[in-house]
């Protein structure tokens, strides 16, 4: 029988796939969230956002509403894209999000991905992350505009003057192109994507009690439970090197 290594990680890592401009993607946080909640491990979870467009040829600013670009790419016309956009929404009002594709203004992701890569170094990636998604999906702002960007940087506590210099300077434009090299190396073509303890691939939005069944497997992997001693009598053993033989009856 072979036992476990007793050098388990300290804590579990989740590295999330996923872009701002992905309606699935912002249902696939709340629900990981929501799985985190129930979760025994969730104070040694780490979760780590990383970038993927899904349309890194996309104009900063467009005048095209999105129910024009779903009915360009999908065909069907507006009534399909509608319908689209109808389920979308309905899916991520039971997850507790206020979807508004009337007000969505479609954009490019690159600069908004570099801004979540700064607020990272700040310990504020996941705040960003959920403040871009909510401009973006809610409160119809242009998250491809570099001054929108600082003024919801402002938001969460990052400082303007830098949030400026490092868009400016794309000085996380290569952070992102890693991100998404380490995506394409993974086979990942579709988010959010989501990878447990660096071993596991979660694809989709998927339920939270899937996510958090997900979850306890690998903490289960990477924290195998303790020994435990049956309740049986005392029997004679060896300790430290050294055996007590207890005496024969009767010996000399």
């Amino acid at each position: 029988m072979s036992l476990p290594s007793p050098a388990a990680p300290s804590t579990l890592r989740v590295d999330v796939w996923s872009d701002i401009a992905c309606p699935w993607c912002y249902i696939g946080k709340r629900r990981l969230e929501a799985a985190l909640q129930d979760f025994a491990g969730r104070d040694q979870v780490e979760v780590v956002w990383h970038s993927f467009e899904l349309d890194p040829s996309a104009p900063a600013r467009q005048d095209a509403s999105m129910a024009e670009i779903l009915a360009r790419k999908y065909g069907g016309g507006a009534a399909r894209a509608q319908g689209m956009m109808a389920q979308v929404t309905e899916v991520a009002a039971r997850d507790g999000l206020d979807y508004r594709f009337d007000v969505l203004r479609p954009t490019n992701t690159f600069l908004a991905h570099q801004l979540i890569h700064l607020a990272a170094e700040h310990g504020l990636q996941d705040a960003m992350k959920e403040r871009l998604l909510l401009a973006y999906f809610t409160q119809g702002e242009l998250v491809g505009d570099p001054e929108t960007l600082v003024r919801l940087a402002q938001e969460v506590g990052l400082d303007a003057a830098q949030t400026r210099a490092a868009l400016d300077a794309g000085t996380y434009a290569d952070a992102v192109r890693q991100d998404e090299a380490q995506a394409r190396t993974l086979g990942i073509s579709g988010v959010p994507f989501f990878v447990l303890g660096g071993r596991y691939g979660v694809s989709g939005a998927q339920e939270a009690q899937v996510l958090r069944g997900a979850l306890e497997q690998v903490w289960a992997e990477l924290h195998p439970a303790p020994l435990t001693r049956l309740d049986t009598p005392v029997a004679e053993g060896c300790e430290d090197g050294s055996c007590a033989v207890p005496e024969t009856q009767g010996a000399r």
